[in-house]
């Protein structure tokens, strides 16, 4: 049974407060003025007051509460090299058991992985507060933490954690441990395509150093390159070039040459990823007269943020006279020698729209296009109705490039182009909405009423029109690229004639492929990630593809044959049995692909280590204890190193202490007994209420009255 003085004021706390301080100056004025008397007045002012706090006697019966102790557990990757995993467990099999042993205590455990791919490393004082949400702060009597010391999340004021109980640390691993590691200092994130950037990273040692260990040799390894070898300084720093030869992800890894003593090979690989991005490619627009197609054209172009768009219209040739000014016609003349003779390789793509022979663009500036396709251009021709007569651009020194003919006729019919069996394994025409899935199928699109008959003499058609005339070819040149539309009808898609059709989708991937980008190409191969599923995908226009060979980072060579799950692409799923950089090829084709995590922060430091711990320890009055057998004798003693002791498998002698801030010492640990309780029972009993205060009020007024009497 506990007993205690509580106050149950008949008032408010201001006016109690306003009242207090009035009693007691009236009562010191009385003392001061007449002593005796004014004693007497003090008196009867105190028993007013304490009327009015209404004091009262609890008395409570209560039941003990135990003291609640929290062990957090460490299960990130660092805890799994050497034998740290099985030392974890053993500890928290042994704590747990001598908590328990010391009576009074709850044990509680929470255990601490990495989220994810362990980019953000050890999240253990997370994982700590995680466990402290159910636990009442009265109760809590310390903390115990199994962990290699490489804690990723503790703040820099460890005291905005709020604890008020010892925090001791049980160290796994070795006080004397040996590692090395790459560590990045610098790295680009993205740079323009066939442009190179610095990488700058150090080789940290982390222990004892070996004799003859001042240089360490590193492996460079970049997308369809050979291997370079390197022998560098520990802990200077190194330069290497990051090169972009392609747009998207491009992979650089360094590995470092392991030796002997290394606590781990995980962090002896660096793998950097950086994306490839692509100068905004220039397009010239030459339209041959004004024509409903014209703004399509120019609006989806100007459409792409990737674009740059240069667009003339010929309104009147020069042969065409008329009382016209000049200035109605043109803000600027065609500037025809800049752009064909000085500026031409300036442009990634040339695209004639319904353009023909007019005396503005003089032969020997079509045959300065002709030599820039083969040099690697691009020109893509729209073809009107005027393809198939004299004025002609396939009549003109162009004709060398263009893989197809017109054989002088035009075919005027409502008609639905169709994807050919090429189309349906080109990139630039496979899948596209709409398009029939079989030959008995009608595309879902809507029809267009001109086609220009010609002939293909090389190249591939994608898109055909009736009686399987050609209407999209592409092909290639020496180096460059030529594509041909033999319709000027596409502009009924973008406004949606007939239902329309997918004119973005197609002419989009159209420009881009002929602008060589190489998610459009039709021979490729690729891979990606996840986890360590690895998905191999090869692209063709053939019928049958060659195995895939796949190169794991520890050299194996394996190969896959790749099963075909739609027109034009080849599949495989494998479960890759390591992570780092695997390397593919198929014929002439090369790719590259990193698995697993890329420069995990878990795995960057991984040696035992007390100093990230220590401002926690400090705060709380806790201590660390190495868990590790040093290279020292197997019976050795606990040897005290400033405020953290070495010490055997064995743990120290546990104990509850109510008092002292110092919560270790020699061979033992301690934990803040809370002495907490629940209450069972409660009752008050009044001390100066009704009658009894009455009487004993009236009675020191009638005394001070007699007093003041004489």
């Amino acid at each position: 049974m506990n007993y205690t003085l509580d106050f149950a004021p008949l008032i408010s706390s201001p006016l109690l407060w306003v009242l207090g301080i009035l009693c007691l100056l009236v009562a010191l004025l009385s003392i001061w003025r007449r002593p005796v008397v004014g004693s007497l007045r003090a008196l009867v002012l105190g028993l007013l007051f304490a009327t009015f706090m209404n004091p009262q006697l609890k008395s409570e019966q209560t039941d003990p509460l135990s003291n609640i102790a929290l062990i957090v557990v460490d299960h990130s990757d660092s805890q799994k090299i050497t034998n740290r995993f099985k030392q974890t467990l053993l500890l928290e099999k042994q704590l747990t058991k001598k908590l328990k042993n010391l009576g009074n205590i709850d044990v509680r455990v929470i255990e601490s992985r990495n989220e994810g791919d362990g980019a953000n490393g050890t999240q253990l004082i997370q994982s700590m507060n995680n466990g402290l949400a159910d636990i009442p702060r009265d109760r809590l009597a310390g903390i115990f933490l199994i962990t290699d010391g490489q804690v990723h999340d503790l703040p820099k004021q460890p005291k905005s954690l709020g604890l008020d109980v010892p925090v001791h640390a049980l160290i796994t691993g070795l006080a004397d441990e040996f590692d090395r590691r790459i560590k990045l200092l610098e790295a680009p994130r993205f740079d323009i395509v066939e442009s190179s950037r610095q990488i700058r990273l150090q080789i940290v040692q982390a222990g004892k150093s070996k004799p003859g260990a001042a240089l360490a040799q590193i492996t460079i390894r970049r997308e369809n390159k050979p291997d370079e070898i390197r022998n560098v300084r520990i802990g200077a720093d190194v330069l290497i070039d990051f090169e972009f030869p392609h747009a998207g992800q491009n992979i650089v890894e360094v590995e470092l040459k392991s030796v002997p003593g290394e606590l781990t090979l995980a962090n002896n690989r660096l793998v950097l990823s950086a994306q490839g991005v692509r100068e905004n490619l220039r397009v010239l627009l030459v339209s041959g007269e004004p024509h409903p197609g014209e703004r399509t054209w120019r609006n989806l172009l100007r459409s792409d943020a990737a674009v740059d768009l240069v667009h003339f219209t010929i309104l009147r040739p020069p042969d065409k006279q008329d009382g016209t000014p000049i200035h109605e016609l043109s803000l600027i003349s065609f500037p025809t020698r800049e752009l064909f003779s000085q500026r031409l390789h300036d442009f990634d793509l040339i695209i004639f729209d319904r353009y023909r022979r007019r005396g503005v663009l003089p032969l020997i500036y079509l045959d300065n296009v002709a030599r820039y396709v083969e040099e690697g251009g691009a020109v893509l021709l729209a073809a009107g109705s005027q393809f198939a007569k004299r004025r002609s651009l396939a009549r003109t020194p162009l004709a060398q490039i263009l893989p197809a003919d017109p054989t002088g006729t035009i075919t005027k019919q409502p008609f639905k182009a169709r994807i050919s069996k090429q189309g349906r394994r080109h990139p630039v025409t496979r899948d596209l909405p709409g398009a029939a899935l079989s030959a008995d199928q009608s595309p879902a699109w809507g029809r267009w009423f001109r086609l220009i008959d010609a002939k293909a003499s090389s190249g591939d058609v994608l898109m055909s029109g009736p009686d399987d005339k050609p209407l999209l070819l592409l092909d290639r040149r020496a180096k460059g690229r030529v594509a041909m539309l033999l319709s000027d009808h596409a502009w009924l898609w973008a406004r949606g004639y007939d239902g329309g059709g997918p004119y973005n989708a197609l002419f989009r991937r159209l420009s881009h492929w002929l602008m060589k980008e190489p998610d459009l190409e039709e021979e490729f191969l690729t891979a990606n990630a996840k986890g360590r599923k690895l998905t191999i995908e090869r692209r063709s226009m053939l019928d049958k593809i060659e195995p895939v060979q796949l190169v794991s980072p520890t050299g194996e060579i394996t190969k896959h044959e790749l099963k075909q799950t739609s027109p034009g692409i080849w599949r495989k799923v494998i479960k890759a049995q390591t992570g780092g950089l695997f390397r593919l090829s198929s014929g002439e084709l090369e790719a590259a692909i990193h698995v697993g995590r890329i420069n995990s922060r878990e795995l960057e430091s991984v040696t035992a280590s007390r100093e990230l711990l220590a401002p926690l320890m400090k705060i709380t009055g806790g201590t660390a204890l190495w868990q590790g057998r040093a290279q020292r004798g197997q019976g050795s003693a606990p040897r005290r190193q400033g405020s953290v002791q070495r010490a055997d498998s064995d743990l120290p002698r546990l104990l509850l202490n109510s008092k002292g801030r110092q919560m270790y010492g020699p061979g033992w640990l301690a934990l803040a007994d809370r002495k907490a309780y629940q209450v069972r029972t409660s009752s008050t009993i009044p001390l100066f209420s009704g009658l009894l205060a009455l009487a004993l009020l009236l009675g020191a007024l009638s005394l001070t009255w007699l007093r003041e009497g004489r």
